[in-house]
């Protein structure tokens, strides 16, 4: 493989870290979205690498069990939800890897390089990798992948991220091992897109639409029984591309079984304590209890980082009476932020603004923390018609216990304005059935590295000017996409800041969410079960854990 050249704009981004106008780690990631080796990215910028575990302290065998939803999976693109993705990313994987520092690196790829005006996009496939079937990965396989991301008859989420600056025409295979991206627009957030967790690499040979049918994935564990709701069990592979400090094929472990145990944390808890499970998804599980369960159990690892995922008090701007900005607005003035997070969350994160861009993402701009103003919102809702206040239906997944929490506490900090909340709780389930229709609601969102990931994914429309899938207030503004497409294909940092200013101002004061904070995430495993790691988005890998009969 050749040596791939260094974009044209690391030299200036260079020139910032030294005059202190970026940091280290802003450093580090720009740097290797561009193309630049994470190693020669981390050295220029004075970071080094963490070192790993040495062989001598590995252990190989067992069964990792896990506490989860074994939720039904079919085509990965049109994943949902960050809790199946933790089924598929044992058993596929992404052309990229973006870790717990917002860093981004090859994975499936060798390398990549983007041309200066960031619309030509060279992908050099990784060689030596196979499929757990035998089948060789190739560019084949990636060119069919992506074509899946962008046929609006799958319904995947990537359709109006990536379909908004690539379509079908734009991919080029070069040869068996390379390929060329040919954008209709510019952007940087290209190798980060590819680690949305719907972007696995499926086998173009024999996918079908169906994964559990035909399991091929050139991830370390193979399929070996599944059944929704019940049971989810992976085994080993013997043949896998990666390998471990002691020079042996990856994964140290035997293999891995799901459990079906619920969202009752009691249960789950007396699971991890008693040794009859080693891992809790907290995707899926009642997170806060969990945490003030175990967070000093000798028995438990509770890892706690900080993260972009929220809450998101969502509004249908297309459905009265949240079409009226004044309404929404008034329901914004409503939140007691600090109460919100003390109670709902035990403190465990930080406020924020109405916008979906936390403290985390590079492009975010500080703004200040908006008070509570419940004679604002009397008089805003008096404006919009409703001088005697206003009744609504809130909408909340059960099995959220912090976001009932959430809701009680808006309903009672909203009444001294006038608007009286309802709740009306559902299943989570049920919740995840009508997430996009319901006039107000509450929903879970993950934690994505780029605050244009989460707004072209929330926020934003397609080229026909209509809401894109993920868009579940149907909110549309012409000024904030197009604002945002700018943004998309801005390098220089500060100029970047600059734009999202504005976005957030627009959220803020004419969007569609209401956001109090966003949270902290937590890692929940047996004390045995070592080498994990946290990852701000909750994604669970279990390649290289492995387990301490001494711990």
């Amino acid at each position: 493989m050749k040596k791939t050249k260094n974009h044209p704009y690391i030299p200036e981004l260079r020139d910032l870290l030294e005059k202190g106008q970026v940091t280290r780690r802003e450093f580090m990631r720009y740097a290797t979205l561009l193309g630049m080796s994470a190693g020669v990215a981390s050295l220029t910028a004075g970071l080094y690498q963490p070192k790993r575990a040495i062989a001598s302290s590995i252990n190989r065998g067992g069964t990792i069990k896990v506490a989860s939803a074994v939720q039904k999976i079919k085509h990965p693109a049109q994943m949902d939800g960050t809790i199946q993705s933790n089924f598929y990313r044992q058993m596929c994987e992404y052309l990229t890897f973006t870790d717990s520092n917002n860093v981004t690196h090859p994975y499936l790829l060798e390398n990549w390089e983007a041309s200066e005006d960031l619309k030509t996009w060279t992908l050099n496939i990784r060689k030596g990798v196979t499929f757990n079937n035998g089948d060789e990965f190739t560019a084949d396989d990636v060119v069919f992948t992506i074509k899946e991301w962008l046929n609006e008859d799958v319904g995947s989420s990537l359709f109006g991220m990536v379909g908004d600056y690539l379509s079908p025409s734009g991919i080029e295979k070069v040869n068996k091992y390379q390929i060329k991206l040919h954008l209709k627009r510019k952007e940087i957030a290209l190798p980060e897109h590819f680690f949305h967790y719907p972007a696995v690499i499926v086998n173009h040979r024999t996918f079908e639409g169906d994964f559990v049918q035909i399991p091929h994935g050139t991830g370390p564990f193979s399929l070996e029984k599944y059944i929704p709701g019940e049971i989810c069990i992976m085994k080993r592979r013997s043949d896998y591309w990666r390998n471990g400090v002691d020079g042996k094929s990856l994964p140290y472990a035997d293999g891995i079984e799901y459990v079906n145990m619920g969202r009752e944390a009691a249960a789950q808890v007396a699971a991890l304590q008693a040794g009859d499970i080693h891992v809790i998804d907290m995707t899926w599980a009642s997170e806060v209890a969990i945490y003030q369960a175990l967070r000093d159990d000798p028995m438990a690892n509770v890892q706690g980082l900080a993260s972009g995922g929220t809450r998101v008090i969502r509004m249908r701007s297309d459905l009265k009476p949240w079409s009226d900005n004044r309404v929404r607005m008034a329901l914004k003035h409503c939140q007691q932020r600090e109460k919100l997070l003390a109670l709902a969350y035990f403190g465990e994160g930080v406020v924020s603004v109405d916008t979906h861009v936390s403290p985390m993402h590079p492009e975010y701009c500080t703004k200040p923390i908006p008070k509570y103003d419940p004679q604002k919102a009397k008089e805003l809702l008096k404006q919009a018609g409703y001088p005697n206040g206003l009744d609504v239906t809130m909408t909340v997944g059960s099995g959220w216990s912090d976001i009932v929490r959430a809701a009680e506490v808006l309903k009672e900090d909203s009444a001294p304005a006038g608007l009286r909340i309802n709740i009306e709780s559902v299943t989570s389930s049920q919740y995840w059935d009508k997430w996009t229709e319901v006039p107000l609601g509450i929903t879970t969102w993950s934690h994505r590295p780029l605050g244009t990931m989460v707004l072209n994914l929330a926020y934003s429309t397609d080229e026909n000017g209509k809401p894109v899938r993920w868009n579940e207030t149907k909110w549309v503004d012409k000024e904030f996409n197009k604002l945002l497409r700018e943004a998309n294909g801005t390098l220089d940092v500060e100029e970047r800041r600059k734009i999202f200013c504005k976005l957030e101002d627009i959220q803020m004061t004419r969007g569609s969410i209401a956001i109090p904070f966003f949270k902290n995430i937590w890692l929940v495993t047996s004390k045995k079960l070592k080498n994990m790691k946290a990852h701000p988005s909750n994604y669970l890998s279990f390649d290289r854990a492995w387990f301490d009969e001494k711990a």
